[in-house]
């Protein structure tokens, strides 16, 4: 037999064919893989902070700032002997809107950031005010008065 014969049987009782395109289709699969999480990951990261970030791009800014717990015990000490609905216009998470609710007063909130109606949504949900305390996405330039806002 010819040497070079023999040098490819030799070789392939080492590395059999179907393993070399395994590895290569094994290659293929994790760059897909790795393709598709990338992918996936900067459009989770786009869809969360488009809200956020669009608002500082506006003509007058608006930042979302969460109210402190002694702003929000300040606010139940001033609706303390008062009666009536509640409008928190630029509610943000909802902190306002869930204290006036749990208070007992009809309580609603809007905001811009559509991320943080449902999560103060949620929020009410969660402290079992959602029959009183309701939220809006809307642009606070635009909102009308409140008897307007309370019928909605």
């Amino acid at each position: 037999t010819h040497p070079a014969t023999l040098e490819k049987e030799r070789l392939s009782e080492f590395v059999p064919s179907t393993s070399l395109e395994a590895n290569r289709l094994k290659k293929s699969s994790w760059g897909v893989l790795f393709t598709g999480i990338v992918g996936g990951t900067l459009v989770a990261v786009y869809a969360v902070a488009t809200p956020f970030v669009t608002p500082a791009l506006r003509r007058i800014c608006l930042p979302f700032v969460p109210a402190t717990t002694k702003q929000i015990e300040n606010v139940v000490k001033m609706l303390q002997c008062r009666r009536g609905p509640l409008v928190d216009i630029g509610s943000g998470d909802g902190r306002i809107v869930i204290a006036a609710a749990k208070e007992g007063f009809t309580a609603v909130g809007y905001e811009l950031n559509p991320w943080l109606v449902w999560y103060s949504r949620y929020r009410a949900w969660r402290e079992g005010v959602q029959a009183s305390a309701r939220f809006y996405i809307s642009d606070l330039w635009k909102v009308r008065t409140a008897e307007d806002m309370l019928t909605l």
